[in-house]
């Protein structure tokens, strides 16, 4: 399978990584983010990433932006909580 996932999408790096990681239930844009991003030697996604400020910091319309930058369903109805919810679970 992951041939033809790969004969459908050439971009991927990694597609047995990419199928294993969609069966453990990733969506297929952060798989093919992972997938990718562990191929690259000169990445280190195992290792922590920037200093970001947490979720909690932002504003609602900095949590929204995000959202929508996400294409993340629902978010002009969400509450700044939700916002961070369904960030964390993209």
């Amino acid at each position: 399978m992951a041939d033809k996932q790969h004969e459908q999408n050439p971009s991927l790096k990694d597609p047995d990584l990419y199928e294993d990681l969609r069966r453990q239930g990733h969506s297929k844009g952060k798989a093919a983010a992972i997938s990718n991003a562990q191929a690259n030697p000169d990445m280190e996604p195992s290792k922590k990433g920037g200093k970001a400020p947490a979720y909690e910091d932002w504003t609602k319309d900095e949590l929204y932006d995000r959202a929508q930058e996400l294409d993340i369903e629902g978010r002009s109805g969400m509450s700044k909580d939700e916002l961070i919810e369904a960030l964390r679970n993209n």
